[in-house]
């Protein structure tokens, strides 16, 4: 199964590729997922743009239909984001709102990261979107509270609590993932 770990923010000197690399290791460690590493800022989406709506699937523009294509080919995602005025960045929250059907009946786990809070405020509304799209966000999450001292110039020195906080949403993502897949298949079937 493919876990696309979709990196949130766009701004230039982010920290969400070193949080996506050390994510993306521990996964490949606990072996359930082929993860895969999908930066938003390779995409370029404009503030959105398709003339007709998602659920159309009716997509104009090229960096609408590349999007698309990544979002479909996973089979569970992970979701790598900043808190930025207790929200997720509109970089996030705009490419979420550019498709429909193509993140429908798939987990999402959270890994936040920023100050004191670790980005869970970020997380609870990225929760509330996701099951908007028939995603199910799963309630483990990996907050990185006050992230900017654990960076180092090859990623991210974490924690333990945090290395066992990815390893047990990694088992629920895990669960979720094959127990949707077997919803997909059937509702593929059936139309």
């Amino acid at each position: 199964m493919k876990l696309n770990i979709i990196i949130g923010s766009t701004r230039p000197g982010r920290v969400g590729p070193k949080v996506a690399k050390w994510f993306e290791g521990v996964a490949r460690e606990q072996g359930a997922f082929e993860p895969v590493i999908v930066d938003l800022a390779d995409f370029n989406l404009p503030v959105f743009d398709e003339p007709k709506h998602p659920r159309m699937q009716d997509y104009q523009h090229e960096h609408t239909k590349k999007w698309a294509a990544s979002v479909a080919s996973g089979d569970a995602y992970v979701f790598v984001t900043p808190e930025y005025n207790y929200f997720p960045p509109a970089s996030l929250i705009n490419a979420i709102s550019y498709l429909s059907l193509e993140w429908n009946y798939k987990p999402a786990g959270i890994v936040s990261y920023g100050g004191i809070s670790g980005g869970l405020r970020a997380a609870q509304e990225l929760r509330q979107l996701l099951t908007t799209l028939r995603v199910m966000p799963l309630p483990e999450t990996v907050p990185l509270p006050m992230v900017f001292p654990l960076l180092t110039e090859d990623g991210l020195n974490a924690t333990d609590p945090m290395k066992d906080g990815a390893k047990l949403m990694l088992g629920e993502l895990d669960k979720w993932a094959r127990a949707l897949s077997s919803m997909r298949e059937t509702l593929r079937a059936a139309a």
